[in-house]
């Protein structure tokens, strides 16, 4: 049967813009958005050197918003409401009783696990009015329980931050909850405890101890539903209103038969997804989710056959695991393990969900040429009318080739899933330690700079390789500091939950962060700054080595004082072409400078045997980076920003999107881990009343076809922005999504430096 056909028939015909809400559906939709006007849901970083060097000395993590490793409120930067937590203000009651601090304190898997049990038999089982997905958190494990690295491997984070680079290792994969949903916690229980005694009878003691840590986590997760159960039960029994006694009676219901059982209809499904990302994201913030529409998909059929769900309930349960979780890094489409297009009847009805909720989410459709074009258009037509970013639009063949060029096999590879920021991860498979690594690539381009003007480099050839001298001294100083903690990462802070449902950790008695418990352990890079480099090593190339308009420490003095007394000569280095205006010359220096960071990094090994792999993405260090850096040969002053991930400084792309789209795929993304090429179109891009849809499809298209990777989009209006900055307070204010970087999030909530950073960007009027 041809699948195209039948979703067209099906499906795509009935989808139709703007589908509203049931009054209980938006109910919560109120409840969500209230969340986050109140700042209930804000994600903050500890400091601004957290942000560039995704580790600051202080921070091991995202700064919890509560307890003994909480910044001070007034040092901590706000991202926006990018958390899955419900902020309740106060810390978590019973700290000081948690089995470490009375019992002591030890890196080992048992004792965490003792601590996550606790946690979690002391974390409330609430259910709101009108939920039929429940389940929520307050507080994270690591506002309860200490989280910190050896000073050995603390110091060796110091030197690389000197050298322009950092890092953590935290909770950023893609679990493959099919696991979990065919075994459930009953079934998840009994593979630990048959793979303990296997390793009880080999005398392997460190995977008993893993196992034992293991069994009390998943003890405590089916204990945490099981209240939930008995919380609706009793809501119930009290409840006078008919609606909401039935309403509580099925969630009861639910929860009772997932607390162990594996889950047998989709809404069972979705309840267990929902309790387990919920129990994962306690210990870290981060996690894909893989292809919600494959995970769901036979639930769903299921249901149809027997009569037992309508497309609207689908839908509706669908909706409400977005409002309750928020950060959903699922996606949609691809192709299946034959190659072939795997859209399905869960695509549209997962897409539908969101165009009736909107709001903040960070959904992805994975694009190919053979995509049924009915369900790409309408994914162009919701991201274009929401106009925040969501669906993200990838490309599945170029992620699929960058893991198989990594040394992906093809087994692994064809499930590849868009999960989050930039990042893509293969389902299950594959601890890729994504989006927290960072060189910051200006410092090693400044001490060459230096180095040249001490030792007199006559030519730009010189000057290259002194650079790619410094280059390689911070790639060395972060795998240093990347293997010294990875010697430690399964003690310190085992992902216990993210290993039961992956391919490899439970059967081997290794933590998912462990060496060799999954196929594929590659280090990704955020390397910020390349487009500021390619742009400055360009102007030092013509103005400094070629036309003698100055010297190299004529130049590092103008930078080193910010340009201060120098503004003709800044404005020569400024108003040379830059890349992003599919100018030739400095585009092939983009290509250049970015080719090689990626070989550099490409010739590093982590202790678990994989390469460092780079990514030209950098997720909010951009904005704070600039005064700390100093000025830049680009013309760039100190106060400035530096360009978000490859896309070019703001304001300098100045011949259109197409142009700029034109300079971003001389790249060939096949060879890295993510580029997303973020876009913000005016409103008056479109023909009033013109379908959205087609328009951004065909761009997409195009820019798919030429070998880009990713589109981020928003469609807002700059002076609403600057209002809204201004009158932060005005209702009509209030409910404005944009994407940021890799994350979507209510323009009013974010720190004000991020807000201002978003509104120099290049709004694009036209093509």
């Amino acid at each position: 049967m041809d699948s195209k056909k039948t979703n067209r028939e099906t499906i795509g015909a009935q989808a139709v813009p703007g589908i509203s809400p049931n009054s209980r559906v938006q109910a919560l939709i109120d409840r969500r958005d209230k969340l986050a006007r109140e700042h209930k849901r804000d994600l903050y970083v500890d400091n601004p050197e957290f942000l560039v060097y995704h580790w600051s000395g202080e921070a091991e993590a995202f700064s919890p918003a509560t307890g003994e490793h909480a910044a001070a409120e007034d040092k901590r930067i706000n991202l926006g409401d990018h958390n899955c937590r419900v902020d309740i203000g106060i810390p978590f009651p019973y700290t000081e009783e948690m089995p470490s601090k009375k019992n002591g304190h030890s890196n080992d898997p048992e004792n965490f696990g003792a601590d996550y049990a606790f946690f979690m038999d002391h974390s409330p089982a609430e259910i709101h009015p009108h939920e039929q997905i429940v389940g929520e958190f307050h507080w994270q494990l690591d506002e309860a329980r200490r989280f910190r690295y050896p000073e050995k491997q603390r110091e060796l984070g110091r030197q690389a931050r000197q050298l322009g680079a950092g890092g953590i290792s935290f909770n950023h994969t893609t679990p493959d909850l099919s696991i979990g949903l065919s075994l459930g916690w009953k079934g998840l229980l009994e593979k630990i405890r048959s793979n303990r005694s296997k390793y009880e009878e080999y005398g392997n003691q460190q995977s008993v101890q893993y196992l034992n840590g293991a069994e009390q986590v998943a003890l405590s997760i089916s204990r945490f539903i099981a209240r939930h159960a008995e919380r609706a039960e009793e809501l119930s029994a009290a409840e006078s209103d008919p609606e909401l006694k039935e309403n509580y009676r099925q969630v009861a219901q639910t929860c009772r038969a997932i607390s162990q059982d594996a889950p047998k209809t989709l809404q069972q499904a979705v309840q267990w997804i929902q309790f387990y990302l919920l129990a994962d994201r306690i210990i870290g913030h981060g996690n894909g989710y893989g292809r919600l529409d494959q995970l769901l998909i036979d639930f769903y059929r299921n249901d149809l056959e027997e009569g037992r769900i309508t497309r609207e309930q689908a839908r509706d349960y669908i909706a409400e695991l977005y409002l309750k979780y928020g950060g959903n890094y699922f996606s949609f489409g691809g192709r299946n393990r034959e190659l072939e297009d795997a859209t399905n009847e869960l695509s549209w009805i997962g897409l539908e969900a969101y165009d009736m909720t909107g709001g903040y989410n960070h959904l992805g459709v994975m694009w190919h040429p053979d995509m049924d074009p009915d369900f790409f258009e309408y994914a162009c037509d919701v991201v274009g009318r929401h106009g925040a970013g969501t669906p993200t639009l990838v490309n599945y063949d170029v992620m699929r080739y960058s893991q198989l060029r990594s040394g992906v096999s093809e087994d692994d590879a064809w499930n590849i899933s868009y999960s989050g920021c930039q990042w893509y991860c293969t389902v299950g498979n594959e601890y890729n330690d994504q989006d927290l690594n960072s060189l910051v690539l200006v410092q090693p381009m400044q001490r060459a700079m230096k180095r040249a003007a001490g030792e007199g480099s006559k030519t730009f050839d010189d000057f290259w390789q002194i650079y790619d001298q410094e280059v390689q001294k911070t790639a060395d100083i972060l795998r240093d500091f990347k293997n010294k903690t990875y010697e430690w990462q399964a003690r310190i802070w085992p992902e216990i939950v993210t290993s039961f449902c992956m391919h490899g950790p439970m059967d081997k008695g290794k933590d998912v962060t462990d060496t060799r418990a999954v196929n594929n352990n590659y280090t990704s890079v955020n390397v910020l700054g390349v487009p500021n480099v390619s742009d400055s090593m360009y102007a030092i190339k013509k103005l400094v080595y070629e036309e003698g308009l100055c010297s190299m420490s004529e130049l590092l003095e103008a930078v080193e004082n910010d340009w201060e007394g120098r503004e003709p000569l800044r404005r020569r280095f400024l108003n040379l072409p830059k890349f992003g205006n599919d100018i030739d010359e400095p585009d092939t220096m983009g290509i250049r400078v970015s080719e090689h960071i990626r070989e550099t990094l490409e010739s590093r090994r982590n202790i678990k045997g994989f390469h460092f792999r780079p990514s030209l993405f950098q997720y909010m260090g951009h904005t704070y980076a600039g005064p700390m850096l100093g000025a830049t040969p680009d013309g760039r002053k100190a106060a400035e920003p530096l360009a978000h991930g490859m896309n070019p400084m703001h304001g300098r792309n100045t011949e259109g999107i197409v142009a700029t789209a034109n300079s971003f795929t001389k790249l060939d993304f096949r060879k890295y881990q993510g580029g997303s090429f973020q876009i913000e179109l005016e409103p008056s891009f479109f023909q009033r009343d013109e379908r959205r849809g087609p328009v951004v499809a065909m761009f997409a298209k195009s820019f798919f076809e030429k070998g880009g990777v990713q589109i981020n989009l928003n469609v807002i209006d700059i002076d609403t922005l600057k209002d809204a900055m201004a009158n932060p307070e005005k209702d009509e204010y209030q409910d404005i999504v944009v994407k940021v970087t890799g994350y979507s999030a209510h323009f009013v909530v974010m720190d004000r430096q991020f807000q201002s950073e978003f509104i120099q960007r290049v709004n694009y009027e036209d093509l």
